[in-house]
């Protein structure tokens, strides 16, 4: 199967790297370049791709809000580019509803990486990315549990804590004592009880609604069975 993407960057010269990194891949085919947030949009919907790499500053509409029309509109999967490491773009990448975040001096293995994990449903963070997401939330102290964590059986409480944490299908079968299947089947509950696109806006939910408390092991820490040295995987 090979795996069709967008690249949309403003920088021309940045936009066609990354382009030529992917295209040379046999299972990867670059189906469109874009320069701003507006054509990203457009290409997506003309070629209906796998992944869309956005990057998050560009002309006419930013890569934030062009990823939130395209998880609206599509099952179409956003990888976030940016030079810049802040909370603030981490935050908002992430709940409009982006898969996995980048800084822009990512080595060409990772690109290519991250490209192949975020198409097969996974999701995936810079290191240093998720190290500020989490510093983000257990910085404030102790949060009182959200009501909206009433909709979870016991079992799936202890799933969505264990994601926070970090840990892959696998681990949360051994912690607790079941099938990899029915760990799929807990998460997959988790995430549509709650709304959720996918495993990274779970570890966020776990920090929103007091589920993980201040000081708790952060989430990603692990990077998760299979993931590649120096990432964090969800």
């Amino acid at each position: 199967m090979t795996l069709r993407v967008v690249v949309a960057d403003d920088q021309e010269l940045v936009r066609s790297g990354f382009a030529l990194i992917l295209d040379v891949q046999e299972d990867i085919e670059v189906v469109a370049e874009a320069g701003d947030g507006a054509e990203a949009v457009a290409a997506v919907r003309r070629h209906r791709p796998d992944v869309a790499l956005l990057d998050i500053r560009m002309p006419r509409m930013d890569g934030i809000e062009a990823c939130r029309i395209i998880s609206a509109e599509s099952s179409c999967r956003t990888v976030m580019l940016t030079t810049f490491d802040s909370d603030e773009y981490v935050y908002e990448a992430l709940h409009a509803g982006a898969s996995g975040f980048l800084l822009k001096d990512v080595r060409r293995d990772d690109l290519v990486h991250a490209v192949r994990v975020v198409a097969g449903g996974e999701s995936l963070l810079a290191p240093s990315v998720a190290r500020r997401l989490v510093e983000q939330y257990t910085s404030g102290g102790p949060r009182r549990t959200d009501p909206r964590l009433d909709v979870l059986t016991a079992r799936e409480r202890e799933t969505l804590l264990l994601l926070a944490r970090g840990l892959s299908n696998a681990e949360i079968a051994a912690e607790l004592v079941v099938s990899d299947h029915t760990v799929k089947t807990h998460v997959g509950n988790v995430l549509a009880k709650l709304g959720l696109r996918d495993r990274i806006q779970a570890v966020i939910c776990a920090y929103e609604t007091g589920l993980v408390a201040a000081g708790a092991p952060p989430a990603g820490g692990g990077g998760g069975a299979g993931a590649s040295p120096g990432w964090a995987r969800n």
